[in-house]
């Protein structure tokens, strides 16, 4: 059982940076993907926000290409989501996601809020 532990989410004025970070409980080269993916309210469907596959490939959403970055520290087996010039739309719950074996595995969530 693959779990995660997100941090670094809060409050923060439009144009700021936070960075996200999801420490995972084994090595991050047994996951074929990690990804962060946000959900703007309850019930609304998760959308990708950016991934980094075991090789290193990266892929963005397009509404955040430019402004975030996601990287990770292999020793520390933690994924990280750099983001700055943040707008107000980017307020959600931030979730990390990994993929072992086909599976996916969630994190808690991480609350993200940009104020005007």
């Amino acid at each position: 059982q693959v779990q995660l532990v997100e941090s670094g989410g809060g409050l923060v004025q439009a144009g700021g940076s936070l960075r996200l970070s999801c420490a995972a409980s084994g090595s991050i080269f047994s996951f074929s993907r990690m990804g962060w993916y946000r959900q703007e309210a309850p019930g609304k469907q998760h959308e990708l926000v950016a991934a980094i596959t075991r090789g290193g490939s990266t892929n963005y959403a397009d509404s955040v290409k430019g402004r975030f970055t996601i990287s990770r520290d292999t020793a520390k087996n933690t994924v990280y989501l750099q983001m700055n010039s943040l707008k107000t739309e980017d307020t959600a719950v931030y979730y990390c996601a990994v993929y072992q074996a086909g599976v996916p595995y969630w994190g808690q969530g991480t609350q993200v809020t940009v104020s005007s």
